[in-house]
């Protein structure tokens, strides 16, 4: 039985709370219906008292709460006193965790697939985008035009009208590669007996569109939709308002506006000149100055010269550390053991062969399916990874915001490959023409717009990063991205992964532990997932009943988490 001892509340303050918090009895609950800074400020002050979060709410919020009409959403309760608590706490005390208790979901709607990087870049935000995998882009807008960035500048200047021309016959092409590769699909892997119409026309089309968005420009546009909290939010506005690219600037801008609507008190530094602003002045001048001094280097440094030549995709293990099973072993020991952490990492070396597999199979365990992943011990190694491949794989590599990723600009100098479903179909010349196209459009704009030439960039471009993660969020990466329903630009990465962790890092154990890494060929990869939602399709749930449940389990109905 319980030991909480719970408050005591009159009726008329049960009827009030039971408005604003799920339970009033137990020792576990949650806060609803009170504005994003209210919930912030309250936990401050919780932080801060001796009293339950309940008692604390009646006792010092509840008397500037508006309850003319308000019975079930929208509570406005004491958001003037939660403000000035607020900018109490975060200013006088520096508690900048303060931040970190209210979230906001916000849209970012036609954002060029350059600006959904950089909105993408923190690490403690969820994301949601629009997918080229699974959407044409085939159609245009309302407004006549095709999907991609129109940038201002651009189009006010002499290079306007063939941006446009360029880009517009770039978008043409993809619309009529993508008819001809799914006619050639088609052909190629007949409907089978028992697979739906529907079924087999997605998983037919997901595989034209896997072929030809490489032709598809990095301006293209993408809805973007992010949560995040208060804290989060400010570090990338920051981070946005410093950007060379004009596009995210605006952004940024528009996205304060917005968010100052629901958490105002959560973003005051971000404009001001003394907080916010030289905060933005230093990662500024820390990029200019580091673009120039790496510049000057190379300029007088010919030994990179034959890597720049070198063109095509690869994956290299940049960095691992050859006793990594070990620290894994002397991790597993600490945490199951008495043992201080230098005792742990010497018995790990002791340990016969025979010892060391019975500890990792008992830490691994039976997994049932890929998310039945191994706890933190597998955090005590890591892999550095040195990629090259298109970038339209690597925006599918750069989410796993577990892992470190890097990534150099964008330019046409690493070359792109024309996929085998191309050639197959007969439409390679056609598609290595719009590339070059690409490239030309690139050259024009660049010396005028440095920054806005890489609109121009097909995706099917090549672009060098790195991916630092230890090897539990390695094998979260491996086996979710060589995936059957995977892309095969980035399959192939995964696959390459899980190769040179057992051969070139000689991890034999930690690679056996990643026993869902899939490195077959497949036809329609995604057959099978499409069969599957036919077969939910078939029984489907309403809407109501699924955010019913959802909220039964304590669950957010628009939200899945990812991992860890």
């Amino acid at each position: 039985m319980s030991s909480y001892a719970a408050d005591s509340f009159t009726a008329d303050e049960r009827e009030l709370l039971s408005r604003y918090f799920t339970n009033l009895d137990g020792p576990v609950f949650a806060l609803t219906n009170l504005p994003e800074v209210v919930k912030g400020a309250l936990f401050a002050r919780y932080s801060r008292s001796a009293k339950s979060l309940r008692r604390l709410f009646l006792d010092e919020f509840v008397d500037d709460l508006d309850v003319a009409g308000d019975t079930s959403l929208d509570a406005t309760v004491g958001l003037k006193r939660a403000e000035r608590l607020y900018e109490k706490v975060f200013f006088e005390y520096g508690d900048d965790s303060v931040a970190q208790l209210g979230g906001v979901h916000i849209a970012c709607e036609q954002s060029s697939n350059i600006l959904t990087k950089i909105l993408e870049r923190g690490r403690l935000m969820a994301y949601l985008e629009q997918s080229t995998r699974y959407v044409p882009y085939d159609s245009r807008l309302a407004t006549g035009h095709y999907r991609y960035r129109r940038d201002p500048q651009v189009l006010a200047s002499p290079l306007g009208a063939g941006y446009i021309g360029e880009m517009d016959r770039i978008f043409d092409s993809y619309a009529e590669l993508l008819a001809e590769l799914q006619r050639h699909v088609a052909r190629a892997h007949p409907q089978e007996e028992g697979t739906s119409d529907i079924a087999y026309r997605q998983s037919v089309r997901a595989q034209a569109l896997d072929a030809v968005r490489g032709l598809l420009p990095a301006g293209v546009l993408s809805n973007l939709g992010i949560y995040g909290s208060g804290q989060s939010f400010e570090m990338l506005l920051l981070r946005m308002r410093s950007h060379p690219l004009a596009e995210a600037r605006e952004c940024a801008a528009m996205m304060l506006d917005e968010l100052r609507k629901v958490i105002p008190s959560f973003l005051t530094r971000v404009d001001r000149p003394d907080r916010g602003g030289e905060w933005s002045d230093y990662f500024a001048e820390t990029r200019r100055a580091s673009s120039e001094v790496v510049e000057s280097i190379l300029e007088t440094d010919s030994r990179h010269a034959a890597e720049e030549a070198a063109t095509g995709a690869s994956v290299r293990l940049a960095d691992s550390d050859p006793d990594g099973e070990e620290r894994v072993l002397a991790a597993i020991l600490y945490e199951h053991g008495i043992l201080s952490a230098a005792g742990a990492a010497d018995l790990a070396r002791l340990l016969s062969s025979s010892e060391r597999e019975a500890v990792f199979k008992a830490y691994v365990g039976e997994r049932r399916n890929r998310r039945h992943r191994p706890g933190r011990a597998f955090e005590a190694t890591s892999y550095r990874f040195d990629i090259v491949s298109d970038y339209g794989a690597f925006r599918d590599m750069q989410r796993h915001r577990m892992a470190t990723v890097e990534w150099q600009p964008l330019t046409t100098a690493l070359g792109y490959s024309v996929p085998a479903l191309v050639e197959d179909a007969g439409v390679g010349d056609r598609y290595r023409e719009s590339m070059e196209r690409s490239t030309a459009l690139f050259e024009t704009l660049r010396p005028i717009f440095p920054e806005q030439a890489t609109y121009a960039i097909a995706l099917g471009y090549n672009i060098r990063y790195s991916m630092d993660m230890s090897a539990r969020e390695a094998m979260h990466v491996i086996e979710l991205r060589s995936g059957v329903q995977g892309h095969p630009s980035y399959r192939v990465i995964a696959q390459e992964m899980h190769r040179l962790i057992e051969s070139r890092a000689g991890h034999k154990l930690i690679s056996a532990a990643m026993k869902f890494v899939d490195h077959d060929d497949h036809g329609l990869g995604r057959l099978e997932a499409e069969r599957r939602a036919d077969a939910r399709r078939a029984t489907p749930v309403e809407l109501g009943e699924h955010a019913d449940a959802a909220g039964r389990h304590g669950l957010d109905a628009s939200v899945s988490p990812r991992h860890n």
